[in-house]
């Protein structure tokens, strides 16, 4: 892939992780326009972190799934799907002959298969298997386990920009909580009765 590329862009103050679908719903012109261009074109498209945290300028790559429903005025609820990570280089108020925005970014190429040591994928398992969830029979990558832990805007902008051995103890010490939690909640059954 080139080193760096211009790709229409889509400001929110989100920040999808890579394998994560993320529902929109999509109303104004410009974003319309970006859609109307994403579906005839098959083309990716960046959801630029729009928040303060953000001084590394990173932003989602985002491929259209499916659209779930087309309303008369032209708006529309998408489904899409983070592929990669990228910086931010330079916005441009609007991309070439086009009402939406744009930008200069470079891809990180994030290694969607890198799976969870032997201890985070044992601790996965309980966690899901504590909540009622059937544990994972086949392996999965790491941002799978981040994806479903819902992590807030700072942990999601830290957890990307570690080196993947630091995201592995990251996600550990995240599932650690999660597992407390879920602990006290059982415990917590316990000790109120309902009259």
């Amino acid at each position: 892939m080139e080193r760096s590329v211009h790709i229409p862009i889509f400001p929110l103050r989100i920040l999808p992780l890579p394998a994560e679908l993320v529902p929109l719903h999509i109303f104004e012109p410009r974003y319309k326009q970006l859609l109307q261009d994403v579906e005839s074109r098959d083309i990716r498209f960046g959801i630029y972190f729009d928040h303060p945290l953000n001084d590394l300028r990173i932003g989602s790559l985002m491929r259209l799934e499916t659209v779930t429903k087309r309303y008369p005025n032209g708006e529309l609820d998408i489904i899409v799907k983070c592929e990669d990570i990228f910086f931010l280089h330079e916005q441009k108020r609007t991309y070439p002959g086009k009402l939406y925005p744009g930008g200069e970014v470079e891809h990180w190429e994030v290694n969607l298969s890198t799976f969870p040591d032997e201890d985070l994928y044992l601790q996965y398992n309980t966690y899901r298997m504590m909540r009622g969830i059937a544990s994972q029979i086949r392996s999965c990558s790491i941002f799978e386990i981040a994806n479903e832990l819902s992590l807030d805007f700072a942990d999601r902008y830290k957890f990307v920009t570690l080196q993947e051995d630091k995201q592995q103890r990251f996600l550990k010490n995240k599932v650690s909580y999660h597992l407390q939690l879920l602990e006290h909640e059982e415990k917590s059954k316990d000790v109120f009765h309902l009259n």
